[in-house]
């Protein structure tokens, strides 16, 4: 965003000369839309003036304000036109530069903010400024060039009737500003306030059969309940301290009330001698009509303190930082991968690795373990550049992977996630994401491997049935069509976060199975949940507070009585307690490193 502007300023930076071209528009429009009124009034004087016949300056009256009124139709159709059509160029733009935006900022970026966040800005922000451009800023010249303009001929008539006129313009404006004065500080608390009971909502929905399980859902609607009743005393004060201003304000710009105070006051000119009867007709006419432009007015500033805000929205995912990408990539020598005195932190003050060195060989398998907070998953996800490295380097093959072009990075690694993402398409294109050129008997045999094609062969539409619609998998069953997306990529590199840890026990052997198909020969890098999964990893890494602490094979890590050993001895010690659990499954990966099938 360019300094000195706001955020909504630069976003319309695009369409700012079709804006420019509506506004005029809409101002010709409404100047033209006040002529027939003003055509009336002088109408009215014509006729009733006790002068000579002026039959012609009557017709030539009602030409002007008839032609004044297609003028004012056909312009305004032209300047709803040209903002619509700058409304739906904007659109595009905004979805195409958050969506190119998004497809270059780390991948570590989504995973601290939910899909609802994302889908905000880039559908319902994009959606809020739509009503501004389109709408409310044609509302506001209204609002602006129609009171001008009457005024401008009501002057002309007489400057004196016309203060009386916009005596109560002034008194509504004066109590209207009292009641905008805290809207700027209320809005952003009502959206928390708004925010805090969706939250509620959604987390008392999601969780209601697990607090019914175990009998806590009068405490959950509680919690509930008290944030409804949290944003209702807001509101409700936020409402009281502005409903006197408010209702008196619109009291005093009511017609009624303009019209009364102009017959009064017109009607005092009249008999002083100040005033010609005739003459109050303008001010009856035109009078009344100042104030729903002014009303119009306050409304519009609503829709734009709301775009405003979603325009800071849009901004700030705009101006995230970019995953660098190297002018002239390199292109590494073989798969090795090195750790070479890798340091990370989130923050910038707290680190989560300090000065991590891991060799990773071809055909070997790397289990990282250690206590939750240690590290363990961000040192994976440094690997595919779900974030950059703060100190140190990680490097493939000789080449660091910030010299490496993004796609050939992702050629070599590939990341296998414990929470299963699959997108809403068919389950042969899911399978595919990785190669989307592959045919259906290449996809076909990556699931064959992974032990879910009979799974999706028995869907209503087979490999076509639509994920969410109607395919419909259970964990273990997802976990393997993610797996068969792996297989096809075919990486050389692969990052598993232990992905049979959540499936059920019907389905965790067959998750084993195609886990065991895709590490074969591979590099593996494992984030170890269970201890039971790790014993025949080649290497197995204990961190602690983001240093290695150990590392070594089971039986010597055993032996050497430190942490892993102490970590070993408390899951003996719970397995024993549990001797109705399924028997300790050793990972495909290990599997694939001795050659066999699990």
């Amino acid at each position: 965003m360019a300094a000195g502007k706001t955020a909504l300023g630069a976003i319309l930076d695009p369409i700012k000369g079709r804006l420019r071209w509506a506004i005029a528009a809409q101002a010709v429009s409404a100047a033209a839309g006040v002529v027939p009124f003003i055509a009336v009034a002088e109408l009215g004087r014509v006729l009733l003036d006790d002068g000579p016949n002026r039959t012609g300056d009557a017709w030539t009256v009602t030409a002007i304000g008839a032609g004044a009124l297609l003028v004012r139709l056909i312009v305004a159709l032209v300047a709803g036109g040209i903002s619509h059509l700058a409304d739906n160029a904007l659109q595009f733009h905004i979805r195409r530069s958050l969506t190119a935006r998004l497809g270059r900022v780390p991948l570590g970026w989504f995973s601290s903010r939910n899909s609802g966040q994302v889908k905000k800005a880039v559908q319902d922000d994009v959606d809020a400024m739509h009503h501004l451009i389109a709408h409310s800023l044609l509302d506001i010249t209204t609002a602006t060039v129609v009171p001008v303009t009457s005024l401008a001929y009501l002057f002309w008539v007489d400057w004196r009737m016309t203060l009386v006129v916009i005596a109560p313009l002034l008194i509504g404006l004066t109590l209207y500003s009292a009641t905008m004065a805290g809207m700027s500080k209320n809005l952003p608390l009502y959206d928390e306030a708004m925010g805090r009971i969706n939250g509620s909502a959604v987390e008392f929905v999601q969780g209601i059969a697990v607090v019914k399980t175990f009998g806590q859902a009068r405490r959950a609607h509680r919690e509930f309940a008290r944030a409804a009743d949290d944003f209702s005393e807001f509101f409700l004060t936020w409402v009281r301290s502005t409903q006197y201003s408010k209702a008196a304000a619109e009291i005093v710009l009511s017609p009624i009330a303009v019209l009364v105070t102009t017959l009064a006051g017109g009607a005092l000119f009249v008999t002083q001698g100040w005033l010609d009867a005739v003459d109050l007709l303008p001010f009856a006419l035109l009078g009344i009509g100042l104030t729903a432009p002014i009303l119009s007015l306050f409304y519009a500033s609503y829709e734009l303190r709301i775009a405003k805000g979603a325009a800071e929205r849009v901004a700030g995912i705009l101006d995230t930082e970019e995953l660098p990408v190297p002018d002239a990539p390199k292109t590494p020598d073989g798969n090795r991968v090195s750790y070479r005195g890798v340091r990370f932190s989130y923050d910038g003050e707290q680190e989560a690795l300090a000065g991590v060195d891991l060799e990773l060989s071809p055909g070997t398998v790397t289990a990282l373990v250690g206590p939750s907070g240690s590290g363990k998953s961000t040192l994976a996800a440094l690997l595919p550049r779900f974030w950059d490295v703060t100190g140190g380097a990680i490097s493939i093959g000789g080449v660091d992977i910030r010299d490496m072009a993004l796609e050939d990075l992702y050629s070599r690694v590939a990341f296998v996630f414990q929470d299963v993402r699959l997108t809403q398409d068919t389950v042969a294109d899911n399978i595919r994401m990785a190669r989307p050129d592959a045919d259906l008997a290449e996809v076909r045999a990556a699931a064959r491997a992974a032990c879910v094609d009979d799974v999706i062969e028995a869907l209503p539409r087979g490999y076509d049935s639509v994920i969410g619609e109607d395919a419909r998998l259970s964990g273990g069953q997802a976990q393997r069509v993610s797996i068969a997306r792996a297989l096809l990529a075919d990486t050389p590199v692969i990052v598993l976060d232990e992905a049979a840890a959540y499936a059920d026990p019907h389905s965790e052997a067959a998750v084993q199975d195609a886990l065991s198909e895709l590490t074969r020969g591979k590099i593996v890098l494992m984030i170890a949940h269970r201890l039971s999964t790790v014993v025949g990893a080649d290497q197995i890494v204990v961190l602690e507070d983001g240093r290695i602490v150990e590392r070594g094979r089971h039986p010597e890590l055993v032996a050497a009585g430190g942490r892993y050993a102490r970590m070993w001895h408390a899951h003996e010690h719970t397995s024993r307690w549990q001797p109705h659990s399924p028997a300790p499954v050793t990972q495909a990966a290990n599997v694939a490193t001795a050659g066999g099938h699990s």
